[in-house]
């Protein structure tokens, strides 16, 4: 008890008590300041050899110990240890005496510090626990690039690397740098198998090298259409017995022959490749099989190709060859099997998923995000592709056999109809529906595409949509405007969103010329489909009937953006910008217009006005030549051309001009007395009094062929100059009676007006004059107008409109095909005059039939539009 000693309760326990303790023997801290130590050190006690084992019989026992101590080793540093330079003294058993380093620092004599530590620094030692006074690592040793082995591997190298740059330019496009590339990797590779060969390697050939080289530079050669090198290149793999399966590039050979139409070696190497591939395969048979049919379509063989069709609609049937089948059944004729085949492509699998997998249930936001993102992905946009293919096939099928499978195409159709009714194609049936209508219009029946579409009425809302949108345009073709404006109503309430029903409810606003709800129309169309063109194209003519000039600049300058190479759009840049008194840029877009329709003679025709506004009449000469040369019936140009003739005094080239025009126009007089003032300006006196005879023959009351007949013949001194001048004086004088009769009726007319309303007094009404309904030129009445006609309820098809629904560039139009030819001119001929030579000269067939053809002509190019007045 006496060695027990409590501990305070105040006192608190220090967990780390005592670590610092230890034995003061082993403090070297204080070793300098210790005399006893420091003398022992200087004196012999310090140097003598350590002791050695007691017990006789061990390794060590009576053996001299070398010592490693030289004089003066131990050195006291102030603050620091003592610390031992002394070399390790080996033992007989081979290991370091303990506490000797091999590098000649001591090993500290306490546990306080660490090992491997010393704050002084040993004679030739230096503190560098990381090695770095070592300097850098020596460099790894270079290759030697000139051993045979070396350069084989750099030379096999280089043949991949171009190998890769040649597939890469044919990717990019490029087909003349690819075929370079694999050019120059053959060159390689064929010296490195010399290299091989040198150097006794030729055992160790890299085949597969080789395959790649040949392969790439036969498909380089191919897609340049250089076939034969391909062909020689193809022969020299395939006849390679080293080369497995290359018996499969035999379909690349029927390939090459098929496109250079050697149908017969196509079919040889088609079935050659067949043979070479085993049955496990399946998919690459019924690929080359497929190519056999059509080649054997291509060769007219139709049962051949029936026959491969079949086996592989029984083995692994697919759309394309489904179509291709019934292609072939049509080809000779055969009803029954037209139809069965129909059946057997509805029934085809497509292997996608339903459009239900897309819809995102409410109640998971997990499931909800990912069928977000997978809604666009590769994947879907491919499935899509893919019914969208089907579905163009079956209803190319369906249209192809109709009027083929039974005795009227409508029953052909309705048959087509129930078959996709029953089949996954169910929504196809109504589009076969409106396909119907617009096979009916393309007949001209009208009236049975009309009760067609309205069958659609009370279906669902997309097909009333796109039905609607069609009566709609065909109301508006027939100038029904109210029912046009009715079905164009019913198609937006069943979809607001159809941009061809907007397009055709601002049609029918623009005919009843109210401009501003049109264009909202308009807009709103294109809020829906940014690319829908009609209503862009429409837009900015209603802009132009507005007076927005620069609005409707606008539009157009946009549509240009979108249709490069549009006809239409690059003449109403120009009327436009001619209208903005720019005739620079008007000139720019004509030209633009002439590199897309060259032979368009309206369009020269306007050059030709524009540069003569422009003073440069050497230009418009040329502009106005052109166009007579392609169209030389324009009265417009005829007369231009003849002015010009007369100005640069050339008369007797003005008058095969006014030959013309009076073929064209024979009943206006003014023609005949232009040629004949043309032989007279020129000297040929006789032969303009002959034909200032001819004229009075033809027009006896023609005051100004009279005078010119008096005036020549006193010229010339003949006797019948009397005659002409008492038939001269009788014209005036009748001439002069008309008027004063003329100017009677006026004035009487003019009286009793006056005299009506002093009787009606102040309590008389203003009278109600109906607003005059301008009528749109044929331009906008009808480019205004591109309506949809297809089956696709937002789209727009301008297909039926035909010769109404395009534009054309007529500086001035001719008088229709009813009218008379004077009806447009003034004339002074009197109307009992009865022209001796009948009713045929009034329009000559050489002219009409010109007119006709030209007419056609223009309808083919532009359309039917007139400038602005």
């Amino acid at each position: 008890m006496e060695n027990v000693h409590l501990v305070p309760e105040e006192e608190e326990d220090d967990l780390y008590t005592g670590y610092n303790d230890y034995n003061p023997t082993f403090d070297s801290e204080d070793l300098h300041n210790d005399v006893g130590f420091q003398q022992a050190v200087r004196t012999s006690h310090g140097r003598r050899p350590p002791m050695t084992a007691k017990y006789p019989g061990t390794a060590i026992g009576g053996r001299p110990i070398g010592t490693a101590y030289g004089e003066d080793s131990c050195q006291g540093r102030k603050g620091e240890g003592l610390q031992e330079s002394r070399m390790p003294v080996g033992t007989a058993m081979g290991r370091p005496m303990t506490g000797a380093v091999q590098d000649g620092a001591a090993r500290p004599m306490t546990a306080v510090r660490a090992a491997g530590y010393s704050s002084s620094i040993a004679r030739g030692s230096v503190f560098d626990p990381l090695g770095q006074s070592k300097g850098p690592a020596p460099p790894l040793e270079t290759k030697n690039e000139d051993t045979p082995e070396e350069k084989i591997k750099i030379l096999e190298k280089k043949v991949n690397d171009l190998i890769e740059e040649s597939c890469l330019a044919h990717a990019r496009g490029d087909l003349q740098l690819s075929l370079e590339k694999a050019k120059e990797a053959g060159r390689k590779e064929r010296a490195l198998v010399r290299q091989r060969e040198q150097t006794g390697t030729a055992d160790h050939i890299n085949l597969d090298l080789t395959y790649s080289v040949l392969f790439n530079l036969a498909n380089q050669y191919a897609s340049n259409d250089m076939y034969t090198e391909a062909l020689n290149t193809y022969q020299v793999i395939v006849k390679n017995k080293m080369f497995s399966n290359a018996g499969r590039l035999k379909v690349n050979m029927a390939n090459i022959y098929f496109k250079q139409k050697n149908y017969t070696k196509a079919i040889k190497f088609y079935r050659m490749a067949l043979d070479q591939i085993s049955n496990a395969h399946n998919t690459m048979r019924i690929k080359i099989m497929q190519n056999i049919g059509v080649v054997f379509i291509h060769m007219g063989q139709y049962s051949d190709a029936i026959t491969s069709f079949e086996y592989i609609m029984s083995e692994s049937p697919n759309i394309k060859t489904g179509f291709n089948l019934i292609l072939c059944y049509y080809a000779i004729g055969d009803r029954e099997r037209m139809k069965k085949a129909f059946q057997k492509l509805i029934c085809v699998p497509l292997g996608i998923d339903d459009d239900d997998k897309y819809i995102p249930p409410n109640d998971d936001p997990h499931a909800n995000m990912v069928i977000e993102a997978i809604k666009n992905d590769k994947l879907h946009q491919m499935e899509r592709e893919r019914k969208a293919l089907a579905e163009k096939y079956i209803m190319t099928s369906a249209k192809l056999i109709a009027p083929a499978i039974e005795s009227s195409f409508a029953a052909g159709f309705d048959w087509c109809v129930d078959m996709v009714k029953g089949s996954q194609y169910v929504e196809l049936a109504n589009d076969l529906e409106i396909n119907k209508a617009i096979t009916y219009l393309r007949q001209r029946d009208f009236k049975q595409a009309v009760e067609t579409l309205k069958m659609f009425e009370k279906k669902d809302s997309r097909v009333k949509s796109a039905a609607a949108t069609n009566l709609s345009f065909l109301y508006f073709l027939e100038k029904d405007f109210d029912q046009a404006d009715r079905y164009a109503e019913l198609a937006m309430s069943a979809d607001r969103y159809n941009p061809a029903a907007l397009v055709n409810k601002g049609n029918t606003e623009f005919v009843k010329e109210d401009y501003e709800k049109a264009a909202e129309f308009y807009k709103e169309a294109l809020r829906n489909d940014s690319s829908c063109t009609e209503a862009l194209y429409n837009l900015g003519l209603t802009y132009k009937r507005l007076g927005r000039l620069e609005e409707a600049l606008d539009c157009f300058l946009k549509l240009h953006a979108i249709l490069r190479n549009s006809a239409q759009v690059m003449y109403q840049l120009a009327n436009l910008y001619e209208m903005l008194e720019d005739p620079h840029q008007a000139i720019e877009w004509l030209m633009q217009l002439t590199s897309v329709t060259p032979t368009d003679a309206q369009v020269l025709a306007k050059l030709g006005d524009l540069y003569d506004n422009e003073g440069d009449k050497s230009q418009a000469f040329q502009y106005y030549y052109e166009s007579y040369r392609y169209f030389p019936s324009n009265i417009s140009v005829i007369e231009w051309l003849g002015a010009y003739y007369i100005d640069t005094q050339f008369c007797e080239k003005a008058i095969q001009y006014f030959e013309r025009a009076t073929l064209i126009q024979p009943t206006q007089v003014k023609w005949q007395l232009m040629v004949a003032s043309c032989y007279r300006r020129s000297g040929n006196y006789q032969k303009a009094l002959e034909t200032y005879k001819d004229i009075h023959r033809k027009f006896p009351e023609n005051v100004e062929c009279l005078r010119f007949l008096v005036r020549l013949c006193t010229d010339m001194g003949l006797k019948e100059v009397q005659d002409y001048a008492t038939k001269l004086k009788k014209v005036e004088k009748m001439k002069e009676i008309r008027e004063q009769r003329v100017r009677s009726g006026r004035d009487s007319s003019a009286r009793s007006r006056r005299e009506g309303s002093a009787g009606s007094g102040s309590s008389s009404s203003p009278i109600n004059t109906p607003p005059l309904r301008a009528s749109v030129s044929r331009s906008e009445a009808k480019y205004s107008p591109v309506l949809e006609q297809g089956r696709d309820s937002g789209q727009s098809n301008h297909g039926t409109s035909a010769k109404g629904e395009r534009l054309s560039v007529k500086l001035k139009t001719l008088p229709g095909s009813n009218e008379p030819y004077e009806a447009s001119t003034q004339q002074e001929i009197d109307a009992s005059y009865v022209d001796p030579l009948g009713p045929q000269m009034q329009r000559p067939k050489t002219a009409a039939r010109k007119r006709t053809e030209e007419d056609e002509f223009a309808d083919e190019e532009l359309g039917d539009d007139l400038l602005p007045e």
